[in-house]
């Protein structure tokens, strides 16, 4: 029972990620895509050099970057290693889902956005009457494998001492238990075959729209 207690206790650290994760990147992806495709060049350049940073460096390095260097670099050393945690996961996915907004965002032909201006329409209401609900079924695919991913991302905090499932599983495993090492498995294919029949389904509701 002491197995399955600590590998439940793992699998809450995993989904605690997961999920802030999620909440907090899906937001800040937006906020990058502006900034990429903001007219004014220097904010423009410098969003694309920090996507390209993010996009371009192990997620692993970026842990072990935000967990050491504020207390190597400037003496304020990470209090809360969640926290590093939380940080490298939010900034590396917002990274990853705000190229997929950008390609979404100009994936919708131009000539939509004009024939809504000629009816009289503001750039926003164009954006939330037209061109919305078509950009969320076209991003849906690729933000789909970016969050299967993010499940098994997960498992890279046991890099910085944060007790996931995996390293609880590695624990037992050192003491001659091999069984709670597959468990983890199963852990992680149930997960995303959830999310796989969620995903699908949403696919499904969305092809009223053929664009």
């Amino acid at each position: 029972m002491n197995v399955i207690s600590s590998l439940i206790e793992g699998f809450g650290e995993n989904c605690l990620i997961f999920i802030l994760t999620l909440v907090m990147a899906i937001p800040l992806g937006l906020i990058i895509t502006f900034g990429s495709m903001s007219k004014f060049k220097p904010l423009k350049w410098l969003t694309k050099t920090f996507v390209w940073i993010i996009r371009g460096t192990p997620l692993m390095l970026q842990l072990m970057v935000v967990l050491y260097a504020p207390g190597l670099l400037f003496g304020i050393p990470m209090k809360s290693r969640m926290t590093s945690v939380m940080i490298a996961f939010v900034i590396n996915y917002a990274a990853y889902f705000s190229e997929i907004y950008r390609g979404g965002i100009e994936s919708i032909p131009k000539g939509q956005y004009e024939a809504g201006q000629v009816l009289g329409m503001t750039k926003t209401q164009v954006f939330f009457k037209v061109v919305l609900f078509q950009l969320v079924k076209r991003i849906t695919p690729p933000m789909s494998n970016e969050v299967i991913t993010l499940v098994k991302d997960t498992s890279l905090a046991r890099i910085v001492g944060i007790a996931e499932i995996l390293m609880c599983a590695e624990r037992f495993t050192k003491k001659g238990l091999i069984w709670p090492l597959f468990s983890t498995g199963i852990y992680f294919l149930i997960f995303n075959g959830i999310l796989t029949i969620l995903f699908g389904y949403l696919e499904k509701k969305m092809d009223y729209y053929r664009g």
